[in-house]
C-alpha cells in the first residue's frame, strides 16, 4: 500500500505535530520518527498505534487516517547494552544548558578543559560549554593555571533522554511512556 499525501488539502503542521514516539515491544522508548515513517510501520503491520492526533488527519488516496503520535513495535528490537552517547558539540552545549562553565553566561562554543595541545581528548569529561570571551582568554591553558573553577564538573550524560534519538523536545503526551523507562 502506498502513502500519497494530497498536498493541496494537507494542513501546514508545526515540527512537534510531525513527530512520533516509537516504543519497543517492551514499551521502552526507542526513537522519534516522522509521522510518515510511523504510518509506514503501522500500515505494514510492524507497529500498533497507541495514541493519535485527531486534529491533523492524514489524507491519502485510500482515505483519511488519524496521525500517530505514539506507536509500539510488534516485535522486540534488541538494543546493545554498551550503548553510549556519542560526543558532539550540540550534545556538550545541551548537557551544560548553553551556559559557560567558567562565567555562567550564554555559551556558544565548547572548550577543552585540558587543551588538545597538551594531550586533552575529545571526551565528555574534557569538554565544557564556553562563551566566546572565556574561550579566547583561556587559550591553551588549563583552568587551574588561569585561577578559574568549573561550576559543574563535566561528565558523560546518561538516561533515556540521551539514549533515545530525537527526544530533545518531548511532547506532553509522551511523558507517561518516557517516565516508565526512567
Amino acid at each position: 500500500m502506498t502513502l500519497v499525501m494530497d498536498r493541496q488539502q494537507a494542513p501546514v503542521l508545526s515540527e512537534p505535530a510531525r513527530r512520533t514516539l516509537v516504543l519497543n515491544a517492551g514499551y521502552e522508548p526507542l526513537s522519534v520518527v516522522s509521522y510518515r515513517r510511523a504510518m509506514v510501520l503501522v500500515m505494514n503491520g510492524r507497529a500498533t498505534v497507541l495514541e493519535q492526533d485527531h486534529q491533523h488527519p492524514v489524507r491519502t488516496l485510500m482515505g483519511d487516517y488519524e496521525r500517530p503520535t505514539v506507536i509500539v513495535l510488534k516485535r522486540y528490537v534488541r538494543i546493545p547494552h554498551g550503548r553510549s552517547v556519542p560526543v558532539s558539540r550540540r550534545g556538550v552545549l545541551r548537557r551544560d544548558g548553553h551556559r559557560c562553565a567558567y562565567c555562567q553566561s550564554n555559551a556558544s562554543t565548547i572548550d577543552h578543559v585540558i587543551p588538545r595541545s597538551r594531550g586533552g581528548s575529545d571526551s565528555w569529561e574534557n569538554l565544557v560549554a564556553c562563551c566566546l570571551k572565556c574561550n579566547n582568554i583561556k587559550g591553551d591553558r588549563t583552568p587551574q593555571e588561569m585561577g578559574w573553577s568549573i561550576a559543574n564538573p563535566p561528565k558523560a550524560p546518561y538516561g533515556t533522554a540521551w539514549l533515545v534519538r530525537g527526544i530533545e523536545r518531548p511532547q506532553p503526551h509522551w511523558e507517561e511512556y518516557l517516565a516508565q523507562a526512567a
